[in-house]
């Protein structure tokens, strides 16, 4: 049995995507009859807000037509399809982030702001870690913008740039890989209504009889370490740090050679 190809952006018809993320007024063009009563823009709200309250699946042309007071017909002569939609969705939140000035900081402290901007975005939109391809970002006034933000925090490192280009690349790919890590513990807490620290509580009597110090003496060791430091197994804040830290010195060792 087939199973449904998840949704990515760059999957509409690139010329009519482009036109509309910069806004070519040929994007939308005008028909016969009342004049619009809705904009672009009011559209792509409404499925962000139907994305972030109930996730992506529930983004369809005729949900956001209802969310914006439109006939499911009309509402395709704001966005020509959902794939069209998804970039738009992309791209504005990516326009929408905070580009504070770099200043003279150093590039550590630089990069990690670029890290944890992109968490707190993922973290707010988890349908972001689903869709937001990094081979095939929507090419809009967003994604340049933050790409040009991001790029520019690795000034004064000597990389080239390729290298600078592939060093971001590096560091946006561990944010999504974390936070899609951290989406699924959140899932997993929800879907058994128990917490990390419940579930290993409840399963104490097994796990000590199959975790044979004997046989598995690392593992019980460590794992006894772990979970008393974290309050369970995985722990979203502490893999954060230890992996952001690791990744910059991944980066370090490029940098400081130059």
């Amino acid at each position: 049995m087939a199973t449904a190809t998840p949704p990515t952006t760059g999957a509409g018809e690139p010329s009519r995507t482009l036109a509309l993320l910069w806004g070519d007024p040929s994007a939308t063009p005008r028909r016969k009859g009342p004049g619009r009563s809705v904009t672009v823009e009011q559209v792509v709200d409404a499925a962000l807000a139907l994305a972030d309250e109930h996730g992506l699946a529930a983004v369809t042309m005729r949900a956001v037509a209802e969310a914006v007071g439109v006939s499911a017909m009309s509402v395709y002569t704001y966005v020509p399809g959902k794939a069209e939609l998804l970039d738009l969705m992309v791209d504005t939140l990516y326009l929408r982030m905070p580009r504070p000035a770099w200043r003279a900081s150093e590039w550590r402290t630089r990069l990690t702001r670029v890290a944890e901007a992109n968490r707190e975005l993922l973290t707010s939109h988890p349908w972001m870690t689903e869709v937001a391809a990094l081979s095939r970002p929507p090419l809009g006034p967003g994604v340049l913008g933050k790409y040009e933000h991001e790029l520019a925090a690795f000034d004064g490192t000597g990389l080239t740039d390729l290298d600078t280009d592939a060093a971001l690349t590096y560091l946006l790919g561990f944010v999504q890989s974390h936070v899609r890590s951290a989406h699924d513990a959140a899932r997993a807490t929800t879907d058994t209504a128990m917490s990390d620290a419940q579930w290993w509580e409840a399963n104490q009597p097994v796990l000590a009889q199959a975790f044979d110090p004997q046989t598995y003496p690392r593992s019980v060791r460590i794992g006894r370490a772990a979970g008393e430091a974290q309050g369970s197994a995985w722990n979203a804040d502490s893999a954060w740090d230890f992996g952001l830290d690791r990744t910059l010195d991944g980066l370090a060792a490029l940098i400081d050679r130059l």
